[in-house]
């Protein structure tokens, strides 16, 4: 059974969705033991406690610099004896001290379908601003191991959803979790936690 470590920052409905998953037991061979939040008094807290999941507070405003966060992040991460970290609306940047520790052990989602609206500056509603303002017609979400370069890991799970003529940034938001994130994440955690993930040139092979 692999031990899943969560990062929230927020509300944590990415969080939920797992939860919820390994309640419906979705989630094979794998189990959340630990919540670690960069923030106090965060919704996803409560999330995590009143599921009886541990949960640990790391505030980030507590270290002087990313080095010094990404050493106390990875102490507890040990601690926590992860066999999986799971970004889940994390919002701080680790360093790549944490990455060489957990080569192709960390995973995000992101809500647009990389390489397109990724990379530095392209989190939470700002995504879907610039979505909206290229006039694409397609976007949603993707599941990707994390390393050193923003949103730059081996792809595990996309999922698409259009885009309608209606939507605002706040619409298309809760369109992609709702049918693309809280779906894939759940799915690749899985996948992962079963073996079924192998990185061979920076691509993912699923079996």
């Amino acid at each position: 059974m692999k031990n899943i470590v969560v990062l929230v920052s927020g509300g944590g409905t990415n969080l939920q969705a797992l939860i919820d998953a390994q309640r419906a037991g979705k989630i094979k061979n794998g189990k959340i033991t630990c919540v670690i939040s960069s923030k106090e008094g965060v919704f996803a807290l409560e999330r995590a406690k009143s599921n009886g999941i541990k949960a640990v507070v790391l505030p980030r405003k507590d270290y002087g610099d990313v080095i010094e966060y990404s050493k106390a992040m990875l102490e507890t991460l040990q601690s926590e004896k992860a066999d999986l970290v799971v970004y889940a609306g994390f919002m701080t940047i680790l360093d790549k001290l944490i990455t060489k520790e957990f080569v192709n052990k960390m995973m995000n989602v992101h809500p647009a379908l990389i390489p397109s609206f990724c990379g530095k500056g392209f989190y939470g509603l700002h995504v879907h601003e610039e979505v909206l303002k290229r006039g694409v017609k397609l976007t949603g979400a993707t599941v990707h191991f994390v390393n050193e370069v923003c949103d730059g890991g081996p792809i595990i799970l996309q999922k698409a959803v259009e885009i309608e003529n209606d939507d605002t940034p706040e619409i298309l938001q809760r369109r992609v979790m709702e049918q693309c994130e809280w779906k894939i994440l759940p799915q690749a955690v899985s996948l992962f936690c079963e073996g079924r993930i192998k990185v061979v040139d920076n691509k993912t092979v699923i079996s």
